[in-house]
């Protein structure tokens, strides 16, 4: 599966440009899914409801079904999963974006936005392919894409991971 990361500082726009881009994407016919990275503990179970008490019993792996989605709670014991393995659970796609996982090497793109006053997390890493920003930073070697034209970074990104866009075309 092609995958590509946005990554950047709390704050920086990162879901916000990852939902524009999938919208885009959908539109052209290509199948995306995304994996989101979270600093803290999660739940998408509802304390009182039948899927969280099973849990709270014990079930290592807890399956909720419908007819409109599915989800596979899976309790975790050491240490976090690193992101092959999470991707090798996940149905294949044209192209999975993830939010998060900077340790990875996957690439990816930083949303940065010199107003949070961060520094930018760019220099020496390779595995940071562009910037997307508001203001074009100074001393930047990346490809440096607009932070507010998600139709330019998804048409970069396709480009970058030599998907066929022709291909994907939707009337």
């Amino acid at each position: 599966m092609n995958v590509l990361g946005l990554t950047g500082w709390s704050g920086s726009g990162k879901t916000t440009l990852l939902v524009a881009m999938l919208g885009l994407l959908a539109a052209r016919g290509l199948r995306v899914s995304t994996v989101k990275h979270a600093h803290h503990g999660f739940d998408l179970d509802q304390p009182g409801k039948d899927s969280f008490r099973h849990r709270q019993a014990g079930a290592r792996e807890v399956m909720i079904a419908s007819g409109q989605r599915w989800a596979l709670l899976h309790e975790v014991d050491g240490p976090e999963p690193p992101l092959p393995d999470l991707l090798a659970r996940m149905s294949p796609v044209d192209l999975v974006l993830v939010e998060g996982f900077k340790a990875h090497p996957h690439p990816k793109i930083e949303v940065h936005r010199p107003a949070l006053a961060k520094p930018p997390l760019w220099p020496g890493r390779a595995d940071i392919v562009a910037v997307a920003c508001d203001i074009p930073p100074l001393g930047c070697d990346r490809v440096q894409l607009p932070l507010d034209d998600a139709a330019a970074v998804v048409a970069w990104a396709l480009r970058f991971l030599q998907i066929d866009a022709a291909v994907q075309d939707v009337p």
